[in-house]
């Protein structure tokens, strides 16, 4: 059996990223209900606002779910007293430390995953004693790595590295790069934009719009000095590019950030002022559909890949 299938207990190795601003109950109940693994994300959430969305995921569900967790969170220790209060199964933890909780959350029986960008961080994740990792490309949007490491070159180095489930992300969207993936030794995908773009994503329908017309080169990596992230073209991500170009500090992008510059965006649907964050895939992404359909397509394709391939060999002569 799949580890991944069998670690989350879910029908198949497709989880559906905690993007801030998109991912809900809705979401995630909608992922889970197909057969994947649906996550909450936290990081837009207050503690009260998270555990309204935990009920409600319950409700409309009784596949697994999980909650990802940004260490970063200012107020990480009421996020996790809602998490471990109300029996959440899976936690995936990103944008920090896991050495601070995994220990915890794992004497509560919670299975933890931990979300890296190179290998230094994800043998820090195993040593912190997760059960497994997200190793996530320069392709993806959201929080990235430093490094730029593409998916093409970070899954293998990760995999030959840890001895604990890979799960790969960035940049995948489809069945043909699902299939990529675990051919670079993946046990599962994490898929963000895909599923930014579905019909329960809680994200503005003028962001979901504004994906699904974008084409290449229409995202960008940015704010390096702060936390990476990948940004759609706009007037807010011109003006980071400039201020970048000119050598703006830390201090500067956090101006030129401000408060709530991605609720702005992804969420009350200001498309010039607001942080728009998403992954090169979203070129890739042409229709507003429900995450059931989104989901059965990605697996149905990585089937039909896997039965293309098995019969090259025959058709190269080898």
């Amino acid at each position: 059996m799949n580890p991944i299938c069998k670690l989350f207990n879910i029908k198949y190795p497709i989880i559906q990223a905690g993007m801030v601003w998109c991912t809900g109950w809705k979401l995630a109940s909608a992922v889970s209900n197909a057969g994947g693994l649906g996550i909450i994300g936290a990081g837009s959430m207050y503690p009260d606002v998270l555990r309204t969305h935990i009920q409600k995921c319950k409700l409309a569900t009784d596949k697994p779910f999980g909650v990802n967790i940004p260490l970063l969170y200012p107020n990480i220790q009421e996020i996790i007293n809602v998490v471990i209060e109300e029996d959440v199964k899976i936690v995936f933890s990103s944008a920090g430390n896991p050495a601070t909780w995994t220990s915890i959350l794992k004497a509560e029986g919670i299975t933890v995953v931990h979300v890296i960008a190179n290998t230094k961080f994800a043998l820090k994740a195993q040593e912190a004693g997760v059960d497994a990792i997200v190793a996530e490309g320069f392709e993806a949007g959201g929080h990235n790595g430093r490094e730029e490491t593409t998916t093409l070159c970070l899954i293998p180095m990760i995999k030959d590295a840890v001895s604990i489930p890979v799960i790969a992300a960035g940049g995948i969207g489809s069945g043909k790069a699902m299939l990529a993936a675990f051919a670079l030794g993946a046990d599962a995908v994490q898929i963000g934009s895909a599923f930014a773009v579905a019909e329960e994503s809680s994200a503005h329908r003028s962001f979901k719009n504004k994906i699904i017309s974008a084409i290449e080169g229409d995202t960008r990596l940015a704010m390096k000095k702060l936390v990476p992230v990948r940004l759609l073209k706009n007037e807010f991500a011109d003006a980071i590019s400039i201020a970048e170009s000119e050598g703006a500090d830390r201090n500067h992008l956090m101006e030129l950030l401000g408060k709530a510059r991605a609720k702005l965006g992804m969420f009350e649907g200001d498309m010039e002022n607001g942080e728009l964050e998403i992954g090169q895939v979203s070129a890739m992404l042409n229709a507003i559909r429900p995450a059931k359909e989104i989901l059965d397509e990605i697996w149905s394709a990585f089937k039909a890949e896997c039965a293309r391939l098995n019969n090259l060999p025959n058709e190269l002569d080898f």
